[in-house]
């Protein structure tokens, strides 16, 4: 039996000419799109199709979404949720309250390939991307778990996987997420994170409007080498070269994100070459204390060589803060998640 298609994997002007092709009118597609971004678990829920093409569409169509698995909660408030995919996959997201409002760290692939040496994720290694709807799900199925406030308002891709290597169902994903038809996030509050695909950035930038963080993490390509191989096939000239690319609006700044490692990348001259590299960028710069775990192979940085870095940076005029470890009790927080296939 071929597989049901899901509704959540294709846009509006798509849905269109699905139905248009089973012979029906195209505004029809916009109506089951309604539904299901409502989070309709059920197909007699959408009242307003008929009953015949309700049962058609049960045919053809699938609601199902990702299995709850496993739902943690950090003493700080941070919620860990484990999926588990139709294929046995598993993937997770985290959901951060900040204060009046919350956000939602969002997976694009089950594993991730990129390999950085102080990330979790990459002990598991690359098992597959995931859909466009795989995606968006993750959204619709937290919905009914989540409180009445603080609301739903921001959208990280910095969960599982490296997002821009699944570039195509990220940016369907994004405009699907984005869209007013879709679930209507505002473009200012949606941000992808990436470990520094030079090629596909300013392609990010291009096709959806969304914020960039990038990860450096070092600035020397040794130093970024042993630590983000990504680096050897495109290196920090190149890696600041696309972003400059980048076609960043307005009153906006790229997010630079760096991981500080005890006696790796924490040193006082580190942070001016860090300044030295940023100038002439409109940016802001995200100090991540390194998150220890037993399997990986780093220690936290003294809290006084956090301190020192972060005073150069903000010496040169750069906005630069400390990102507080969230969730770090459910191994929930920056570079912890790791799940297995079933």
């Amino acid at each position: 039996m071929p597989l049901r298609l899901d509704p959540a994997d294709h846009t509006l002007p798509e849905m269109e000419e699905i139905l248009a092709a089973w012979g029906h009118p195209r505004f029809r597609a916009r109506q089951l799109l309604k539904w299901v971004y409502k989070g309709a678990a059920e197909w007699d829920a959408m009242t307003d199709l008929a009953k015949g093409l309700r049962q058609e569409l049960a045919a053809k169509l699938t609601l199902a979404g990702p299995a709850l698995e496993l739902t943690q909660e950090s003493r700080d408030g941070t919620r860990k949720c484990r999926w588990r995919l139709a294929d046995g996959e598993a993937i997770e997201s985290v959901l951060i309250p900040e204060g009046d409002h919350l956000t939602l760290c969002l997976s694009s692939q089950a594993g991730c390939a990129q390999g950085c040496r102080f990330c979790l994720t990459a002990l598991g290694g690359f098992r597959r991307n995931l859909t466009p709807g795989e995606i968006v799900r993750q959204v619709l199925a937290l919905r009914p778990l989540l409180p009445d406030t603080p609301p739903l308002t921001n959208l990280v891709f910095m969960g599982m996987g490296e997002p821009l290597a699944n570039f195509a169902a990220l940016v369907k994903a994004v405009r699907i997420l984005q869209a007013p038809w879709g679930l209507h996030f505002s473009r200012r509050r949606v941000t992808v994170s990436t470990v520094g695909l030079a090629p596909l950035i300013p392609r990010l930038g291009e096709e959806v409007p969304v914020n960039l963080t990038v990860s450096l993490n070092a600035v020397d390509d040794a130093t970024r080498s042993a630590l983000m191989p990504v680096n050897d096939r495109y290196p920090l000239k190149e890696v600041l070269a696309a972003c400059r690319k980048f076609p960043l609006p307005p009153h906006r700044r790229i997010t630079f994100a760096y991981v500080l490692l005890h006696g790796v990348n924490d040193s006082p001259a580190e942070a001016r070459e860090l300044v030295r590299l940023l100038r002439g960028f409109r940016a802001k710069v995200n100090l991540i204390p390194f998150n220890p775990h037993p399997r990986l192979p780093f220690a936290a940085p003294r809290p006084e060589r956090v301190a020192a870095f972060r005073e150069i940076i903000h010496r040169a005029h750069l906005p630069v803060f400390i990102r507080e470890s969230r969730g770090a009790d459910i191994a929930a927080a920056c570079g912890q998640l790791a799940v297995e296939p079933a």
